[in-house]
Formats: structure tokens, C-alpha cells, sequence
């Protein structure tokens, strides 16, 4: 599976098709609609008034199904004629669930699915019922969609190419339900890790809003690649180290430099991108000359948009114009930079690229990074919104804190299975931050195994400061955070310093009681009481006593991060949170503050990963009437294993 994979499941009707599509157009994916499959494999029994597995699969073999998987205008096809409207028919309703629960049907369309699947050149998002527990379990990204029955109705008879009574749709609807999720083979089902969206009360936009939101948290979405042409020493790596903010692109007066195209990641203004740095352009190369020219060439072709340097101090040569007709060919959009204007006076030298035919030539000076602010600007408005370029596998990412010695490289290795971490008696065996794939619990997960972060007293040194920084940024990267305790010895406040540091950095928190072979009854009560005493603040935060030395209980620990995740990335619709806000307030309202008692008009979940809420109120409420909610939140709704934010926000009394 090397494309990219949205795996989205529901029941017929909760609006999977629309989503789906909606997610593919906006990143450039593919879309495959396995219903579609299958409804065309019942149009074909219908066609041929075949009921009985064995002749339709005879018929099969005989026919071809293929699929358009391009999102603006999906298409099914049954022996090259477009049957898409056909499938749409109340007769192909009543009978595709019997078709599709036949085995034989089920083995030979899966093969048609995962081929569609492997083919696909950037990534695909795929719609069905078993996706991501059958077709792709690997899936990056696994959406479990639904609504309730009046609102599929809706939905259904929209698309429905004929007109038919809302009775008949729901008893169509409940059949197929009852019939998709009571199957043997690859029935209707929710995936543990799939991410659950109810839109009942959703528009299209509020959740393809969201699952993109996930798709960006979990750098699923590819980067816009910017590709940095030009003939030798004319200031390209120059301009790439101004650009990334950072000396890593090799520089030097001598032509020929540069010899490989090197990636860089670089950020303006929130925006991420790759540049591409390339050696020197030649019309007619010779020896290593010309290894450096294609992999000049490649780079333009990998790019999503080309930045074209010139020389402004020499000006254009044939060689430029060369590589002009190049870059027409390419189809890629260009940007013509002009590098090496140093002050007003030798822009008038710049102003003759006009006449290269590439639009107007954007002045620079990549030594002294004159005009590079407003070139920058010029670039994040011609990019894409999303590239080619893979950013991130998909796998969940779980980082293991805690302080020096308390085994978190030993829980590593007994999860893998192998020894991927070193283990030693001594503190501080790990300074770096490791990561690490590895599949347990039925999943594949991406841990990120850190140096044990110690007292701000002993950060003097140069090897733990720094190896206490890449910590942080281990934790920055990660989703979730199992935080590693030494349950034999007491807990400290170094330990609850890094509960808290999980917290600030808004992760999903599984707090791991370690070494518990070593933990004996008296150990157990004291042990019960520290944590009620220290961890007072995090009682939503989901405990495991496990050993990492025995593996004692290490199954314990994917169901856990699995809930916290959840947690982590759940929504609540804004009809379903005022309801649950009115009764709160009916019942206990926000206490009197200086003889006024403010009135909460409404709330939104205005985020997640972590979940964040903002209420509108007329008057200041109070922390502890704040804390209430929060806690009424999470007796409600769940949030087991992550933080929640909840934020109030003043709204004047007259414009209620």
C-alpha cells in the first residue's frame, strides 16, 4: 500500500459518497465508491435474472467492472457502458445487500478494490462498509460515519434517480442495515481505531471540515514541493538558506557546487512547503555535468510549482533561454526570480527578464535578504493548498516521557519484541528521541522513545539540556503521551511536572504505572494514596500497571491509547452540546458575581486534538463554575485520556 488511504464506513445514507468525494476533489486524491461495485454486480444479476452465487460468479468472469476514480465525475462502468445512473434505481436498492453478502462476490471485488487502491499515484479516499476492518485495515485514516434514520431518508432519496415514497426508503434503508451489519463474511462494522463522526446535525462542510482538520493534525496531507532552477552560481543556495532561515545548503563562489537536489522543509507564515535546491543547469553537459542537469530536470518535474533564478548582475544568456523552453514544456507554473539586486539602482538591469515571456521578473537579493519577505508572500499565494509530497506515514504517534530510569527504553523493547532501544542500570542511557514502528494490539503504532527529562537543577550539563530539548520536541510531535512512573519509589514532583508538561502541550495522556513486578501490597495502598494526593488535577487521565520487564499487562496498553485517542479527537455537535449546556444551567446556574448574575447564551466545540470549547456568556464566570463544567463535559461525553479546554467568551447583553 504505498498511496495514501481514507477509509470511510457507515451505513447507507449517512453521507459517505458526498464526504468522500468533497475530501478527494479538495486534496487532489482519487475516490473509489465500493457500493457502486457492488450495485453494478447487482444490475448484472438482475439483468441476466441471476439469484444463486455460483452463476453470478460464472457471469463475472464473463463481464468487466471498472470504476473512474476521478472525484469531479465518478463513474461505473459494465462492459464499457457508463450504468452510474442505472445503479442509482429503486430495484438495484431492494437487492444489493443479498448480492453483497455473498462471499464469492465479496472475494473477487475485493481484489478489484485493493487494485484500484495500489494504483492510485498520490493517495484515495475509499467509502464502504468494511473498509477499514477488511479492505484496508492499514488504512492511515478511518472514519466511522452515521446518522439517524429520518435524516438518511433524507439523503437517500436525494440521490435517488427516480422519485419514491420516504416510507419505502426507510424500510429500504432498515433492511439493508439489518442485513450489512448481521452478515457472516465482512459485515457492517466501526474499526477500534476509527475516528466516529455522528452527522445528523452536521452540514457536508462541518465534516469535511473535520476529517480535514485530522488529515492536516496527522500530516496526512502531502506538502507543495517548490523546485529552485537555474543556471550555475547564479545565488540559488544562497536564496534557499534565506528562504528555510537557516545555513544548510552549501555555499561558495565557485560555480558546480551544488550537485545533488536536496530537500528542505521550510514554513512562512504557517504555511509548510519543500524546497528543492539543484545544482547548476547546462544546455550541453558534459561528465558529472550531466548527472546534475537530470537531476535538475527531475526536480522540475517533481515540483508543484518552479522557482526560475537568474543572475540579474549578468542578466539572460542563450542558457536561460534555453531552460525557458523547458520549463513550457514541463506545463509547471513559474516564478521568475531576479536575484542578486542589491539596492534600487540595479533594479532597472532586472526589468529586461521581462522579455523572457515569463511574466514580471520578482526582485531579490538572497545575500542580503532584500525583497525576500514580499517573495515569500508571492510564493505561499501561488502554492497549491496541498502537494504531492508525503509528509507523514499515518501512524499514530505515542511518545514515552518520564524521568531518567524509569524503563521507558525497557517497555519499548517488549512492545517490538527485539531490543530497538539500549537499556542500562546507569541514568540517562537515551539522549536521543527514537522512533520506532511497531505493531502490537492489533495496530501499528509510531513510538518515540526519549531521554528521561530531569530536575531544572541538573540541566547544567550540555548532553542533558540538549537531550531534554529534543524531549520537548518529541512531545510537540507526538499524539499521545504514555507517561512512564517508577511505581516502587515515591512519587515525585518531577513526575507531576511532566503529567503537566503532557497537559500544556495538549496530548491525550495514558499515565504507565512501571515496574509493578517490584510492587508489593504495602507498596500498592501507599501508592493508591500518592496519586490522589499528587495527581488530584488529572483523575480523567487513564492508568496501566504493567511491567515492561515480564510484559505483565503490556496488552492493556493499545486499548487504553486507543480510548485517549478517541477522546483526543472527538466532536460534539453544537445542537447536541447546547442541549446537554441547557439542562446544566437550568439545574445549577452560574453563581452571582458583583450583585450580577451572567446568563450563558450559547456554546460551540471550536476544536479538537485537544477538544476545546467556547461559551458565550454576558458576565465573567468563574473557575470553579468553569471546572464544573468541565467535569459535566467529561460525565456526559466521554474525553477518557485527554485534556479539554473550555473557554468563555463575553457577548454583550443587548446583542442577544
Amino acid at each position: 500500500m504505498s498511496a495514501l488511504v481514507l477509509a470511510i464506513d457507515g451505513p447507507s445514507g449517512s453521507g459517505k459518497s458526498s464526504t468522500a468525494k468533497a475530501i478527494a476533489l479538495r486534496a487532489n486524491w482519487s475516490y473509489l465508491d465500493t457500493g457502486a461495485l457492488y450495485r453494478a454486480v447487482t444490475l448484472l444479476a438482475l439483468e441476466n435474472k441471476v439469484s444463486d452465487e455460483e452463476n453470478l460468479l460464472s457471469l463475472l468472469q464473463q463481464n468487466e467492472i471498472s470504476f473512474l476514480t476521478d472525484p469531479a465525475k465518478p463513474q461505473v462502468f459494465l462492459n464499457g457502458n457508463d450504468v452510474s445512473n442505472e445503479i442509482r434505481l429503486q430495484r438495484i436498492n431492494d437487492h444489493v445487500s443479498q448480492i453483497s453478502a455473498m462471499p464469492g462476490v465479496r472475494k473477487v471485488l475485493l481484489d478489484i478494490q485493493r487494485k484500484y487502491i495500489s494504483e492510485a499515484p498520490i493517495g484515495i479516499v475509499v467509502e464502504g462498509r468494511d473498509i477499514a476492518t477488511v479492505v484496508v485495515p492499514n488504512a492511515q485514516l478511518k472514519i466511522y460515519l452515521h446518522a439517524d434514520i429520518n435524516a438518511r431518508v433524507k439523503r437517500r432519496e436525494g440521490e435517488m434517480s427516480e422519485p419514491v415514497k420516504s416510507e419505502v426508503v426507510e424500510k429500504s434503508l432498515a433492511s439493508r442495515d439489518e442485513i450489512d451489519s448481521n452478515r457472516t463474511v465482512s459485515p457492517l462494522a466501526q474499526a477500534d481505531d476509527a475516528a466516529v463522526i455522528d452527522s445528523t446535525r452536521l452540514t457536508l462542510d462541518e465534516v469535511t471540515d473535520q476529517i480535514w482538520k485530522w488529515l492536516k493534525q496527522r500530516n496526512l496531507l502531502g506538502l507543495p514541493t517548490v523546485a529552485v532552477i537555474g543556471r550555475p552560481n547564479v545565488g540559488k543556495s544562497t536564496l534557499v538558506n534565506r528562504m528555510i532561515g537557516r545555513r544548510e545548503a552549501i555555499v561558495e563562489d565557485t560555480p558546480g557546487v551544488t550537485r545533488d537536489r536536496v530537500k528542505y522543509e521550510a514554513e512562512w507564515n504557517g504555511r509548510r512547503f519543500f524546497l528543492i535546491d539543484t545544482g547548476g543547469w547546462e544546455v550541453k553537459p558534459e561528465g558529472i555535468s550531466e548527472k546534475i542537469t537530470a537531476g535538475a530536470e527531475a526536480a522540475i518535474a517533481e515540483a508543484d510549482l518552479v522557482m526560475f533564478v537568474i543572475d540579474a548582475q549578468v542578466g539572460a544568456l542563450d542558457e536561460d533561454e534555453s531552460l525557458v523552453n523547458l520549463l513550457r514544456k514541463s506545463g509547471k507554473k513559474v516564478l521568475l526570480v531576479a536575484n542578486k539586486i542589491d539596492n534600487a539602482e540595479d533594479e532597472s538591469d532586472g526589468y529586461a527578464l521581462w522579455n523572457l515571456g515569463l511574466g514580471e521578473p520578482r526582485f531579490v537579493s538572497a545575500l542580503h535578504g532584500r525583497g525576500s519577505g514580499d517573495l515569500l508572500d508571492l510564493l505561499i499565494q501561488q502554492m497549491p493548498e496541498v502537494g504531492t509530497q508525503q509528509v507523514d506515514d499515518g501512524f499514530r504517534r505515542v511518545a514515552l516521557v518520564g524521568r531518567p530510569n524509569v524503563g521507558k527504553s525497557s517497555l519499548l523493547n517488549i512492545l517490538a519484541g527485539s531490543a530497538r532501544s539500549l537499556v542500562d542500570d546507569a541514568e540517562g542511557t537515551t539522549r536521543d528521541a527514537v522512533d520506532e514502528l511497531i505493531e502490537f494490539g492489533g495496530s501499528t503504532w509510531r513510538f518515540i522513545d526519549t531521554a528521561g527529562i530531569r530536575r531544572r537543577a541538573h540541566q547544567a550539563s550540555g548532553t542533558d539540556y540538549y537531550a531534554s530539548l529534543r524531549t520537548q520536541i518529541a512531545l510537540e510531535r507526538a499524539e499521545v503521551a504514555l507517561v512512564i512512573f517508577d511505581a516502587s519509589q515515591i512519587l515525585t514532583e518531577q513526575d507531576i511536572r511532566i503529567v503537566s508538561m503532557a497537559d500544556e502541550a495538549g496530548k491525550a495522556i495514558v499515565v504507565v504505572m512501571n515496574k509493578w513486578d517490584l510492587v508489593d501490597e504495602e507498596r500498592q495502598l501507599v501508592l493508591d494514596k500518592e496519586i490522589e494526593r499528587q495527581l488530584e488535577r488529572y483523575p480523567w487521565a487513564q492508568r496501566v500497571n504493567l511491567s515492561a520487564k515480564t510484559g505483565w499487562h503490556r496488552d492493556r496498553l493499545a486499548p487504553a491509547l486507543r480510548t485517549a485517542l478517541a477522546s483526543w479527537e472527538k466532536r460534539i455537535p453544537t445542537a447536541k452540546l447546547n442541549a446537554f449546556l441547557g439542562e446544566l444551567v437550568g439545574a445549577n446556574p452560574p453563581p452571582v458575581r458583583s450583585g450580577k448574575q451572567p446568563k450563558i447564551k450559547f456554546a460551540t466545540q471550536a476544536g479538537t486534538c485537544p477538544p476545546k470549547f467556547v461559551i458565550f456568556a454576558t458576565g465573567f464566570l468563574e473557575n470553579a463554575y468553569r471546572r464544573f463544567i468541565e467535569r459535566r463535559l467529561r460525565e456526559d461525553f466521554g474525553f477518557i485520556g485527554t485534556p479539554v479546554e473550555v473557554a468563555v467568551k463575553l457577548k454583550e447583553r443587548d446583542d442577544a
